[in-house]
């Protein structure tokens, strides 16, 4: 197998661009951003390059993961909740809610940035994966997340 590298083209001035989406989220779960995040890269004039979404909070996270079948996204959601669970007597940070501090748990096992190569404008991620936004919280509210697009 050969490895395959495009050929710089003439200029090699990088631009970058940084764009806050908003995402609304009604309690613990996975919730796809992958639209947003490719139209904001469609948008950027980038045609070949990096995206980097990073996640301005601590009590959710980024993940890229299969968009094929919800059972996967439930079951990540049963096995997550299952390994850090809520109320345990260990927990010292409690004053927000028996969810927050399993929250800032699970987002520190996940990830708070995801880098995306950008290929002829359009995400480079492969057929089943999507961008998740992973709400660890029950509260319904808003996610802010910053998109950088470098060319």
């Amino acid at each position: 197998m050969r490895d395959r590298f495009a050929k710089p083209s003439g200029s090699v001035a990088n631009t970058s661009m940084n764009y806050e989406l908003t995402v609304a989220v009604r309690g613990q779960g996975l919730y796809d951003v992958t639209h947003k995040v490719a139209e904001t890269v469609r948008n950027s004039g980038i045609t070949d390059g990096l995206a980097t979404v990073f996640i301005r909070h601590t009590s959710a996270s980024l993940i890229i993961q299969e968009n094929a079948d919800p059972a996967v996204r439930a079951d990540l959601q049963r096995w997550m909740n299952r390994l850090v669970p809520e109320n345990d007597a260990l927990y010292t940070h409690t004053a927000e809610g028996a969810d927050d501090m399993p929250a800032h748990i699970k987002g520190a096992l996940t990830a708070v940035s995801l880098s995306v190569p950008v290929l002829s404008g359009e995400l480079g991620l492969g057929t089943w994966q999507a961008i998740y936004l992973w709400e660890h919280r029950h509260h319904r509210g808003e996610r802010r997340l910053i998109v950088n697009v470098l060319g």
